[in-house]
């Protein structure tokens, strides 16, 4: 199915984060986080080179967001075993990690991050950090880089001086694109959050990634998104109801609800990708 356009009306919420009041702010996509959208890695997904659908998003191997991050990796990959990491022996002695542009990343073996499994693996398909966490009884993103937990969610930053001359911090937490992954973004061949086929999950993404977006916003902040993300999803539910008892009501079909719906849930900027 087509990807929706990157460009679309959004929903955001903007409020001080708890921790910080004074001096941090967080603007957050309530159009992303109160969408369908859920990851369909094994069921669906095409891989964002289509070479290598197995892959997933983890053909071109993670960039490390400091030295912090490699560090801690780096003390996890000491842990895994052969039965959890194909790719062990080739990983073996730090043989790992490579740099790419001066800046150090996981490398790429036979099309894919090293610590990708393949199809064939005896010990399953998938992340070999994946594998790992469930032995080790923690969530995946204590051990992945920064950058693989995190996606497709997107924390950005912006310092901004207001008009009296104070000066505070807005954090944004919203869905990371096509567009940012940069300029070879839009030449990925299949890329999944715009995408209807990954919009069918039963929670909507702040429920779902609840472990991420405390991770990146702090459990007080979190808190707080979920309640703007409640409103929203009760003002949600009750046009999709009204529009549904329009449309029994007509004795129309399913397409003209839809209508109906669609109509009814511009006022609130739905997630394009979960109408289909």
């Amino acid at each position: 199915m087509a990807e929706v356009p990157l460009d679309y009306a959004r929903q955001w919420v903007e409020f001080p984060d708890p921790a910080n009041p004074v001096n941090q702010f967080f603007r957050c996509d309530l159009t992303w986080l109160t969408s369908r959208w859920s990851c369909i890695y094994g069921s669906g997904c095409k891989g964002i080179i289509k070479e290598a659908p197995d892959a997933g998003c983890c053909s071109l191997g993670a960039h490390f967001s400091d030295k912090e991050d490699r560090k801690r990796v780096t003390s996890y990959v000491q842990m895994l075993s052969p039965e959890e990491w194909e790719h062990a022996d080739a990983g073996s002695g730090g043989k790992w990690l490579e740099k790419e542009d001066g800046v150090w990343k996981t490398r790429v073996t036979d099309g894919a991050c090293i610590f990708s499994n393949s199809a064939e693996f005896a010990g399953g398909m998938g992340c070999a950090f994946h594998k790992l966490a469930d032995r080790l009884g923690v969530h995946p993103l204590k051990l992945k880089p920064d950058v693989c937990w995190q996606l497709p969610i997107r924390r950005g930053y912006e310092m901004t001086t207001r008009d009296d001359g104070t000066k505070v911090l807005y954090v944004t937490i919203g869905e990371f694109t096509r567009r940012n992954w940069g300029a070879g973004g839009h030449s990925l061949d299949w890329y999944c959050t715009g995408n209807p086929d990954a919009h069918h999950a039963a929670d909507p993404v702040y429920v779902t990634s609840q472990a991420e977006l405390i991770e990146l916003m702090g459990e007080q902040a979190y808190e707080v998104l979920v309640e703007h993300c409640r409103v929203r999803d009760g003002l949600l539910l009750e046009a999709a109801q009204r529009a549904h008892a329009a449309a029994q009501a007509a004795g129309k079909g399913p397409r003209a609800e839809r209508t109906v719906v669609q109509l009814e849930l511009n006022a609130f900027a739905p997630h394009p990708a979960d109408h289909y």
